[in-house]
């Protein structure tokens, strides 16, 4: 079985003093999930491959990245540079064999996304391609939004037919995660759960970040 894994997102965190930050959850965090934003393929704008660079100076966790933007082919060799551990591409952008490639031949974890309204079928003849599958449950762009419960039929049928295919990869979901949705993703058959606001936003994230995963996985599996 693969392992449950919280990745709180850095985009709701406190920029002024991201590594602080970032410190604060790390014991409870499994990877960090870094959101990148160009103002293109997504209205709003957040970091490039400096910030991971620093991110990477200050911890080991795993570094996952998500690139809402055009050309994730002109920034994939400079993520790799700055210490991504791995690099989610979207599935709107067009056939995603050629950034597979180019993923893999920087040593980066390869990963596949698709927005809300857009059909699993899309994802599926890349499945054996990838290492992840993100799930959004939200409209990508902006953290805070409210979880969308209609995707969670998508995930489910996703985890069917990895499990079914017997699949070494892992299914992680993004958007309004909190106490309250984090056990619908689970039951549904995410392996990651992805939290900004509900972490960051929170008194103490650390705490937050260890309700959110015993909310999900009660039992710890």
């Amino acid at each position: 079985m693969t392992a449950r894994k919280l990745a709180p997102s850095i985009l709701s965190a406190d920029f002024s003093q991201l590594a602080d930050e970032v410190d604060r959850v790390s014991d409870q965090a499994d990877l960090l999930h870094v959101d990148v934003m160009d103002g293109h393929f997504v209205p709003n704008l957040t970091i490039g491959p400096p910030v991971v660079k620093s991110l990477r100076q200050r911890t080991d966790l795993f570094l996952d990245c998500h690139l809402m933007v055009d050309n994730p082919e002109d920034l994939l060799a400079d993520f790799a540079d700055a210490g991504a551990d791995g690099c989610t591409v979207h599935i709107e952008l067009g056939d995603p064999r050629p950034r597979f490639a180019m993923m893999r031949s920087l040593g980066l974890r390869v990963g596949l996304t698709l927005n809300p309204e857009t059909p699993l079928d899309s994802v599926l003849p890349y499945l054996e391609e990838i290492d992840l599958l993100l799930v959004m449950s939200v409209h990508p762009g902006f953290g805070g939004q409210p979880f969308i419960p209609s995707v969670l039929d998508k995930l489910t049928t996703a985890r069917r037919i990895v499990d079914e295919r017997n699949l070494p990869m892992e299914l992680e979901i993004d958007g309004g995660i909190n106490l309250e949705t984090a056990s619908q993703a689970a039951d549904a058959g995410a392996d990651i759960l992805v939290s900004g606001s509900a972490v960051f936003h929170a008194d103490d994230p650390a705490v937050a970040a260890r309700t959110i995963k015993e909310a999900a996985w009660p039992n710890g599996s």
